[in-house]
């Protein structure tokens, strides 16, 4: 299947951008384990938690620019894409989801 709107960094961007936030999340849980169950807090949420809330973060405004150039040029393949990265993105949610304390 020929998708060239998929080589836009715009619309394969936050795709990957989730994909390393889970992959930051899952990496964190495997190096100090589900702290859901142990008693004490960090004063601050670490790098770990800034680096995953940047990733989510700078994803919206890629997305937009991917929904206002590409939505009126091929609207189902766009919306494919946008279904597509907001997958990503809620999977990336559900994982912090799954391990919050």
């Amino acid at each position: 299947m020929n998708v060239p709107w998929m080589k836009r960094p715009s619309a394969f961007l936050p795709v990957v951008m989730s994909l390393a936030a889970m992959a930051l999340v899952f990496g964190y849980v495997a190096l100090y384990g589900d702290t859901r169950y142990e008693a004490p807090r960090q004063a601050d949420e670490g790098a770990a938690a800034r680096i995953y809330q940047l990733l989510m973060v700078v994803q919206i405004p890629i997305v937009a620019f991917f929904a206002i150039n590409w939505l009126p040029r091929a609207t189902r393949e766009a919306l494919a894409v946008l279904g597509l990265q907001a997958a990503a993105w809620l999977a990336a949610l559900a994982t912090i989801i799954f391990f919050e304390r």
